[in-house]
């Protein structure tokens, strides 16, 4: 199995995107997502310098149009699971199907310009805890009144909030931990971010989404979304939101995933992905970052990806479980029997009670692919569903 990963905010270098401009319409692409972000991504994938593309408002949209222009040199019809980083969320939600390229990156320019006008509004800014205890540093950023705006495994806490606390905890760091201060304009991830939240949401409430076509990971708890309108919605409460990376890298070895690639511009997931499932569960690993890696990158997807199907007149879609529990099929469904759009084919029970697990379309219930009582994680394939074309 297969998963693809866009990179969020910091990711950038200058002239990144300056290779993919040779491809053929890349530029075309480009100056029309330009328009729709409000921000030229043509200069500033090519000539802004560093501190240009370390602007929350540029940079955003410049991150998810770089995904999806590498993307659509990629076979994605074999890739079985989709997953960004805070607002890499965007480009891995339209290719999972959820959203267009053209919703998400018009998301980007609002989430980017929206956020950056929080962040102007006090002084805040984000620290990485390198080490330590994670209860102790967990501990050490609410003492000093910051939030863990992302927790990325690996040994790896960004704390974010007030200006002065983050101050004070890189003078008094948790035990065995360093406290690196962050270049970011703000405390992403935060309450502070709340009016972007709301700027987001009023935007957000024009788009109709689809559900996804293939498993789809959310920052919010590392669980798979199946719902287009959930997805849209916890993209929203993102903003203001922890990114939890190291659940969505736990969903990632649930899954049984063996091969990674990182879309451009890539190294960072990549390593996070490296440190956190070393041993011999490290899926084998491709940093797409200019035209000249999509030779492997295909081939990895040629090994590990979905194979197409044979049979021209059906295709498959495959329910997953959106939380940890165990598994309990529907009383008397049975494979083979018909299926109706939102029809419930069983629950996943959690310590919070009994979710119900629903078929996406009409169909039949061609396969179980988890038995009464099984253990299931966050993502974990349940059924699969055959249907018509």
């Amino acid at each position: 199995m297969l998963a693809v990963l866009s990179p969020g905010q910091g990711s950038q270098k200058p002239g990144f995107l300056t290779p993919w401009l040779e491809l053929p319409g890349a530029d075309a692409r480009l100056r029309w997502w330009s328009a729709l972000a409000g921000v030229d991504l043509v200069h500033l994938g090519t000539a802004a310098d560093a501190d240009e593309i370390k602007d929350t408002a540029r940079t955003q949209p410049l991150l998810v149009a770089a995904a999806l222009l590498a993307a659509e040199h990629l076979p994605m019809y074999d890739v079985a699971v989709t997953a960004g980083h805070s607002v890499g969320e965007l480009g891995a939600a339209a290719l999972a199907g959820v959203l267009s390229p053209e919703a998400a990156i018009t998301l980007a320019g609002v989430r980017g310009r929206e956020m950056a006008a929080a962040c102007a509004l006090e002084p805040t800014g984000m620290a990485a805890v390198l080490g330590g205890d994670p209860d102790e540093v967990l501990a050490a950023i609410a003492a000093h009144g910051l939030h863990p705006a992302n927790r990325n495994g690996a040994g790896q806490v960004v704390a974010a909030g007030a200006a002065d606390g983050l101050a004070k905890l890189a003078a008094e760091p948790p035990a065995k931990a360093r406290v690196i201060p962050l270049q970011v304009a703000g405390a992403f991830h935060t309450p502070y971010m709340a009016p972007a939240e709301e700027a987001l949401a009023a935007v957000a409430a024009g788009i109709t989404p689809t559900d996804p076509s293939r498993i789809l990971l959310s920052n919010f708890d590392g669980s798979a979304v199946t719902h287009g309108r959930e997805l849209l919605q916890r993209l929203v409460r993102q903003v203001t939101a922890p990114v939890r990376w190291d659940l969505c890298m736990r969903t990632l070895a649930d899954l049984g995933v063996t091969a990674v690639i990182e879309l451009p511009p890539a190294g960072t997931l990549a390593g996070l992905v490296k440190r956190e499932l070393k041993g011999d569960g490290l899926p084998e690993i491709v940093t797409l970052n200019t035209p000249d890696d999509l030779p492997a990158a295909r081939d990895l997807i040629a090994r590990h990806g979905m194979a197409p199907s044979h049979e021209p007149t059906m295709h498959f879609r495959v329910v997953v479980s959106t939380g940890a529990g165990t598994f309990e099929p529907a009383a008397g469904l049975a494979e083979g029997d018909t299926l109706r759009t939102g029809q419930v084919i069983g629950h996943v029970i959690t310590r919070q009670g009994a979710v119900d697990v629903a078929a996406h379309d009409d169909g039949v219930l061609t396969e179980w692919l988890a038995h009464h009582d099984d253990p299931v994680a966050p993502g974990q394939p349940l059924a699969r569903i055959g249907g018509h074309l």
